[in-house]
Parts: structure tokens; C-alpha cells; sequence
């Protein structure tokens, strides 16, 4: 049937801010829907309250509103914009909250808009733990024994126990209690975090295996399952901080048509009206006994996972079976033969491992339970499951200790690092499957073959000419059955596609591989704009990454995507294979920096030459020189090459210091030291003169090697010692008087010529007095493009990717100055509901994500962002769309 004529417009909410349990997928996700949709001819109204997304750029929706995500603020623009329709599914726990209390407020009814994908029975039927228990157990399924706990009640389970609030998401509030004490505790720190003070008590199912399968469900009530997605890690692990594998490995066929069935009845039970859905079993092979554990009624974390893994493009098709088209009635976008009725097949096993940042706080617990702790992901594509997994495994660019494998069976983030060491050390490997444990020893065993035979396993080692260079294979859905039309590939040793013939016109964008503190959403929002902007200039572009929750890595972002770690080896084994013009490492952070030596050496093109650039900005003591040379303020500073050294310079300087690592993001390692006590020296460093109560600058600047362009001068509400990606800014900056900024321009010519590189250039000042500081830069993208792009209406990596590519800074049309129509406020968001202490502000930064909001002046933009962070109930009105401004 044809989609619904009565629509006209649609509402899209998103997620907000990038929150731990709650990430970029959703920018994925919404992504898709907007664009899907405008080619249906709808209008799209979309409101979200984060800058670093891609769906907030203004030419994805008609009217884009970056506004605080509140029952208020939603109704202020419904009232201006009277779509027809919200579609809540596919902007995470926040929408399906805001669109419950939409609806108890009278606002749908008030201005007729009617709820697609879910309604609001649906959604209180999958998060409300009592309704969903009790319609699961009436469409004949088990789900595990449990009570309902709700404010002033007491629980009267025995332990162990699993609490679970209602309406939160990546489990935020909830745990594994093994006393009546930690029962107790966990209960009241579930019922405060669950919106609607309600927890579920469940026996505890430690130990059983967990699988998840992602649904889709169109109106005459036909389900596919889309992907079966199988924890490596038993129950007791949130999903998200476990290792996942698809398809399932460890289920005979008979079980697993068991849970495809009771997926499609518990859809239908708790009435998924379209689109998709995530259910959560947990399953014991010894008695077959399998328990509904949960059921997201939206596209979820995992739906991102999913469609990357199989390249069944979720979001986009849930947004059309919301319209009113059918399963049957959609086309397979891999296959361009079959419909989104057939499920999808895979030939190649995808295995998905999650990255985490107990560093950064270092008085967490780091064992992981049933509350998610993970900050981002990386996915592996292989032929097999050592090669799949050992792809995810340095996807997460992190390395573990792993002498000490006496923690192997605990779950921590590190286990299976431990686990595959215990396996190289013939030792036993306790609390997982025999299948997986078999594989693990695989590798290990692989590891003593010759490098040819090795990499089949994916393990590298030897040299290149030894190992050979690996063929390129296409991700499918249907198994090779029908050939393969995206541009979608993995490297693999094993048996591949004909080795493709370079054309000559390539550029390779590496990625930021997965989110991180200090290495988030903002540089894949960079890598996107990248690849459209050289595809719009009549080059190829080529992404790489591994990172599956990001619109990097949907199929048709660039001309080619090869799903692979940001490794040097596999960087190279995609240059080999492209023969591109060139590589860009200046969009992705610091992870593409990294490998920006090696692909030198190996002769490979980079784009705009930034070698020489990158190493006098990360270098502090080189930058230090070059401050001097160039007779631009800096702080006082000495160089130190060890503890000791550095504690003479701390001496000779004065306290309080600033302490510098070399080649650091996210401010790793960077402190503040007031005395002797206070200093933290790991390996060379800067030791520069804090500089107490000054007004800290972001400047974001573009250039061409010669001369520079200054975008924005962004001014931070804290003072100096909080880390800039922690603090919040306004621009304009009421603190820079016109002589400031000339001043500024002037110090970002020098820098950007005495660096030479052209591109994006970022700088972080000091204002003490009327006394202007330079105290670094980065000649690469940084976090604030996002919001710089928004405030101003400039579009920076597009410029940047002109003057990589050689044009003078003339030729951009550039105004002389870039001056915001409005006020606007950015303000970090920090992950304080997983780890105590998390919003206390420092040099090193702690904040997962940030919202953006606008005012008149900046203190009302200031007043509306502390809104959208959730620190204030006032703070202005709506303000025009994006387009509008």
C-alpha cells in the first residue's frame, strides 16, 4: 500500500546530549529518518539540544530547532510548527519519555498530532516494569520471577537480586544486589533515578547466556528478525558493556527458531505499531530454559549495531513503516532485488567490543554489572570469529595490563584481554561459553604459525611482504546469494572479491574510531562533512572506521566505507588497495595523528603535508619555541623530560604549575600542581606558570599556511583549570573588546604561518587583564567546529577541505567577519549518574557530551543552555529554526 496521504509534516525528537547508556546512535538513527523522509515529500520538524550531531544541520530537517528537550519547550514548538505527527522511536529513552508526558499533558490531543511507531500504551506496556511482566506472561512467555517495588515499599526478594528501574536508560540506577544490604541500597538509588519512581526485583540470572534480537514490525502485523545478536559475557553484564557477536554462534537451529518466535509474540504483546524493536532473553543450554529479560519498543543501541553488522538500514525503514508502507513493499538497499521482508543472511561473522574510561575515573569500581559503564564501541568484520574479534579488540584503540590473569573470570573491563592471555598461557577459561573459549585458544595457537598463515586468523604479525596484502570483501545481507550493490567492505585473508582497480581519484578520510572521553561525536561529525565535501568537488571519497554508531559508517555517507581499525597496518592496507591522492588525518582527533608517521614513511600522500605542523603544536616544548620566536605571550614555561626535572621547573617557576604531556586529547594527563605534593609527571613534558582567575578563549581559525581566518572567538564562563571541553562558552565574547580580537586575528596569522599547515586551525588563549596568552594549538578539527558551524552559519570543514586541497584562503569568498545572528551557549554534560566526582571540572576533561542552546544576549543563551543541561527549570523561549537564523 502507499504511504499515509494525510501527513503532511512529522516531528523528530532527539536524544540530547551524548550520555553513557544513550549515544551517538541516535544521531545515526535520526539521520536517516530525516533524510528518508524529506525524499517522501514531508515536511520535518526536528528538535534536539546537541550541536555535534549530524540531523542538526540545517539542511536535514525543514525546521531544526536546537532547543532544551522538555515537556515545554517541545510544546512551544508544536505549537509554532503543527506537524501531524511524533515520531518518538528513534531519538532513545528521551523521546519515548517526552512523548509519554506529551501526551499526559493533553499536548497531542490539544494540537492533534497522533504518535507513530509506538503508541503510548506500547510504550508504557515496554517500560513500565509491572505492565510489561504482565503482558509478556499473557502471550505465554516466561520472564524471570520479580516484583514490583515503588516509593515507601519494601522489597521481600531474597538475594542475589537485579534491580531494574522503569523508563531509564542503559540501565542507569540499577545493579546486581548479592546482600540484603546492597538490595536495600540499590532499591532506593533505582526508585530516585526511575521518572516514575518504580523498580523491578528479579531473581538474578547470573551466569545464563544472553542474546538480543533486533525486530522489525510493519502495520499488518508481519516481523523479521533483522539480526541475532549474542553476549559474549553470561548474564550479570549490561549489554552494552558486553562483547557481542553476530549472528548468534552458540544456538542449534531449534532453539534459536524458539526466541525468533518469542520475539515476534512479545512485539505483538506489548503492541509495537512499526518499525523496531529490541528483545533481551537470557537462555540456559542445560535445561533450555529461556526468559524474556526485557524489550526496547524503538531503535535502539543495538538496532545501530545491527545495521552496521548486516547493512540492513534499521532507522531509515522503521521511519518509512511508520508512513504506512509494508516490509514487503520496501526494497533491500544492499541486494537492490529483494524486500525488506527477506531477514538477512551473513556469510561473515560481525563482533562488537566495548570501549571504556575508567581511567579517567580513577576511584570507580571497575567491576561491570547490569548498570552500563561503556562509553562507545568498536565492530570487527571477519570471515571468521578470530579474525572478527581480534578486529574489535584494537578497534578500541586501548590496551590493558594483562600480567596478572587471576581477575580473568571477573567481569571487568579488561577480561577478555585476560582471557585471551590465559589462553596463550594454556590456562583454563572460566564463565563463557566452551564455543567461545575454543576460539580464544585458536588464536593463541595462530600466533605460532608463519605471518601468511597468522593473518587468516587475523592475527598480524611478521612483516607485509610476508603476510601479503588482503583481499576486499563487500558486506551483504543475503549470503552472497544475491550480489552486493553498496559500497561497503571489510579486509579479510581468507578467500575474496577480485581485487578492485584504483581510480585514480580517490581521498581516504580516516575516522575517530569509537567515542571516548575527549574523542567524540564532534570529529566524526568532521569525517562526514569531509567525505560529502571532496564527493561535491568531483573526488572519491573513502571512509574508514570501525566505530558502528555513527553516520561515518552508514553505507552511503561516502563512495567507498571500509568498516576496519584505525590501525597503521589496516590504514595501509586500504591506502594499498585505493592508491588514493591523498589521506586526511586532520578530522578525526588524535587518532588519525597517530598513524599520520607511519603512512609518511610507508610513502603515502597526505593531505596538506600537516606532519611538520602537528609535531611543532603537539610537542609543547617546540610550540613554547615557537611562541618566542614568533614574540607572541606565553605563559612562563621550562621543559622537563622526567619527575625530577619537572619538580625544579615547578620550583623555579613558582607555584601553582601547569603540567603538559606531549601528544595527549581529552587533556590526558594535564593537571594543575600547587605544591610539590600536587605534581604527576609520567615522561617528558611542559611546565608552564598557571595562570590563576584568567578568562580562557576557544578560537577556531581557518588557514592556508600563509594566512588565517578566524571563525569564531569562543569565550569559556569558567576560569582557567577547567579543560575547554569541559566548560562552557558563549559567543560572542563579552570579555574581548574590539582591540582584543584584532589582537587575536593577529596571533592567529602568526601561528597559522609559523605552523604551515593549512586547514583547521584551533586555538586555546588566556585573558588576564588586557594581557592576551597563547597556551596551545591544534592544527587539526576540534570539538567546537560542531557548534561554530551552527552559531555562525560558516561551513568550516568545507572551507578546510579547499584549503587541503590547495586553495588560497581568498578564493573561499570568506566576510570579513563571521558575526552570530544571535548569542549562543555551549555547556558539557557529565556522566555524574554512573561515577561519583564525574562533573568535577580540571585540566582533563570528564564530560561524554554538550547542548547548545540560543538567546538574545549571552547571558540568556548562557541561562537557556544551563536549561538544556538539565541544571535549571527557566531560561528564555524557543527561538527560530536554524534555517531562520
Amino acid at each position: 500500500m502507499p504511504r499515509r496521504a494525510d501527513l503532511r509534516s512529522i516531528l523528530i525528537i532527539g536524544s540530547g546530549p551524548i550520555r553513557i547508556g544513550q549515544g551517538c546512535e541516535f544521531d545515526y538513527s535520526a539521520s536517516q529518518a530525516c533524510r528518508v523522509l524529506r525524499r517522501e515529500g514531508l515536511r520535518v520538524v526536528l528538535i534536539n539540544s546537541n550541536p555535534a550531531t549530524i540531523m542538526t544541520d540545517p539542511e536535514w530537517a525543514d525546521a531544526t530547532y536546537i532547543e532544551p528537550l522538555d515537556l515545554e519547550t517541545v510544546t512551544e514548538v508544536i505549537a509554532a510548527e503543527r506537524p501531524d505527527a511524533l515520531l518518538p522511536t528513534l531519538g532513545g529513552q528521551t523521546a519515548l519519555n517526552l512523548a509519554v508526558e506529551l501526551h499526559e499533558a493533553g499536548v497531542l490531543d490539544e494540537y492533534s498530532v497522533e504518535l507513530l511507531g509506538a503508541s503510548v500504551d506500547a510504550i508504557r506496556r515496554a517500560e513500565d516494569r509491572l505492565a510489561f511482566r504482565d503482558a509478556v506472561v499473557a502471550a505465554g512467555l516466561e520472564v524471570p520471577l520479580s516484583e514490583i517495588v515503588t516509593s515507601g515499599c519494601q522489597t521481600t526478594r531474597r538475594v542475589p537480586a537485579v534491580v531494574r528501574p522503569a523508563f531509564t536508560l542503559g540501565g542507569m540506577g540499577g545493579g546486581i544486589a548479592h546482600t540484603q544490604e546492597e538490595l536495600e541500597t540499590l532499591v532506593a538509588r533505582g526508585l530516585a533515578a526511575s521518572p516514575v519512581g518504580q523498580v523491578l526485583v528479579e531473581e538474578s540470572l547470573e551466569g545464563w547466556q544472553e542474546f538480543e534480537l533486533e525486530v522489525m514490525c510493519d502495520a499488518r502485523g508481519n516481523c523479521v528478525v533483522v539480526c541475532s545478536i549474542e553476549n559474549l559475557d553470561p548474564m550479570g553484564v549490561h549489554t552494552g558493556d558486553s562483547w557481542t557477536v553476530a549472528p548468534q554462534q552458540t544456538l542449534p537451529d531449534a532453539e534459536y527458531q524458539r526466541l525468533r518466535e518469542a520475539a515476534f509474540a512479545c512485539a505483538r504483546a506489548v503492541g509495537v505499531a512499526t518499525g523496531g524493536a529490541n528483545v533481551q532473553f537470557a537462555y540456559e543450554p542445560e535445561t533450555r530454559a529461556l526468559r524474556v529479560i526485557e524489550m526496547n519498543p524503538r531503535v535502539s543501541r543495538s538496532s545501530a549495531l545491527a545495521s552496521k553488522a548486516t547493512g540492513f538500514p534499521i532507522a531509515k525503514l522503521a521511519a518509512l513503516l511508520a508512513i504506512g508502507y509494508m516490509l514487503d513493499e520496501l526494497p533491500n538497499d544492499i541486494t537492490q532485488q529483494t524486500t525488506a521482508a527477506f531477514e538477512p543472511a551473513l556469510d561473515y561473522v560481525a563482533v562488537k567490543a566495548p570501549r571504556f574510561d575508567f581511567a579517567k575515573f580513577p576511584d570507580a569500581d571497575d567491576r561491570l554489572g547490569s548498570e552500563m559503564r561503556a562509553v562507545g564501541e568498536s565492530l570487527g568484520l571477519g570471515r571468521t570469529f578470530p579474525e572478527a574479534f581480534l578486529k574489535a579488540m584494537h578497534g578500541r584503540e586501548i590496551s590493558y595490563d594483562t600480567s596478572d590473569v587471576s581477575r580473568r573470570g571477573e567481569p571487568v573491563p579488561e577480561r577478555w584481554d585476560l582471557l585471551l592471555e590465559a589462553a596463550r598461557r594454556e590456562l583454563d577459561l572460566p564463565g563463557i561459553h566452551p564455543y567461545f573459549a575454543e576460539q580464544l585458544r585458536d588464536i593463541a595457537r595462530a600466533e605460532q604459525l608463519p605471518p601468511a598463515e597468522a593473518a587468516r586468523f587475523g592475527v598480524i604479525i611478521g612483516t607485509r611482504e610476508e603476510r601479503g596484502l588482503p583481499g576486499r570483501l563487500a558486506v551483504d545481507s543475503c549470503a552472497a546469494e544475491f550480489e552486493a550493490e553498496t559500497p561497503y567492505f571489510y579486509l579479510s585473508y581468507e578467500p575474496s572479491d577480485a581485487e578492485p582497480q584504483p581510480s585514480g581519484n580517490a581521498i581516504v578520510v580516516l575516522g575517530s574510531g569509537p567515542n571516548r572521553i575527549g574523542q567524540g561525536i564532534e570529529f566524526d561529525y568532521c569525517c562526514v562533512h569531509a567525505a560529502q565535501t571532496f564527493r561535491a568537488l568531483g573526488y572519491e571519497a573513502v571512509l574508514m572506521n570501525a566505530n558502528p554508531e555513527t553516520v561515518s559508517t552508514d553505507y552511503d555517507t561516502s563512495d567507498r566505507l571500509y568498516l576496519e581499525p584505525l590501525t597503521l597496518e589496516r590504514a595501509l592496507d586500504v591506502c594499498a588497495l585505493e592508491q588514493p591522492l591523498g589521506v586526511v588525518v586532520s578530522f578525526g582527533g588524535q587518532t588519525p595523528l597517530r598513524l599520520a608517521p607511519g603512512l609518511h614513511d610507508a610513502g603515502v600522500p597526505l593531505l596538506g603535508e600537516p606532519l611538520a605542523a602537528i609535531d611543532a603544536a603537539e610537542d609543547r616544548v617546540r610550540f613554547a619555541e615557537l611562541l618566542d620566536t614568533l614574540r607572541l605571550r606565553a605563559p612562563p614555561w621550562r621543559a622537563a623530560g622526567d619527575a625530577a626535572e619537572a619538580q625544579e621547573a615547578a620550583e623555579e617557576l613558582g607555584y601553582p604549575v601547569l603540567v603538559r604531556p606531549h601528544h595527549v586529547i581529552g587533556g590526558r594527563g594535564i593537571h594543575v600542581a600547587r605544591n610539590a605534593g600536587e605534581l604527576r609527571v609520567e615522561g617528558a613534558c611542559l611546565v608552564d606558570r598557571f595562570l590563576e582567575n584568567a578568562i580562557e578563549l576557544d578560537v577556531d581559525v581557518l588557514c592556508d599556511g600563509d594566512d588565517a581566518w578566524v571563525a569564531a572567538i569562543l569565550e569559556h564562563v569558567e576560569r582557567a583549570g577547567s579543560h575547554s571541553g569541559d566548560s562552557a562558552v558563549v559567543v560572542p565574547a563579552p570579555s574581548v573588546t574590539a582591540r582584543c580580537a584584532d589582537e587575536i586575528r593577529h596571533a592567529a596569522t602568526a601561528i597559522a604561518r609559523g605552523l604551515g599547515a593549512p586547514g583547521l586551525l584551533n586555538l586555546q588563549l588566556a585573558l588576564v587583564g588586557d594581557e592576551l596568552y597563547v597556551l596551545e594549538a591544534n592544527p587539526r578539527a576540534s570539538r567546537t567546529v560542531p557548534f561554530v558551524a551552527k552559531a555562525t552559519g560558516v561551513a568550516l570543514v568545507e572551507h578546510a577541505c579547499r584549503l587541503l586541497l590547495g586553495e588560497p584562503l581568498a578564493a573561499l569568498a570568506l566576510p570579513e567577519r563571521a558575526e552570530p545572528t544571535r548569542a549562543w551557549a555551549k555547556e558539557a554534560i557529565f556522566p555524574s549518574d554512573r561515577f561519583a566526582g564525574a562533573a568535577v571540572r580540571g585540566p582533563e576533561m570528564r564530560s561524554t557530551g554538550e547542548v547548545m542552546a540560543s538567546g538574545a544576549t549571552p547571558a540568556a543563551a548562557y541561562a537557556r543552555v544551563l536549561r538544556a543541561a538539565g541544571r535549571s527549570r527557566r531560561g528564555g523561549r524557543i527561538g527560530p529554526p536554524l534555517q531562520r537564523t
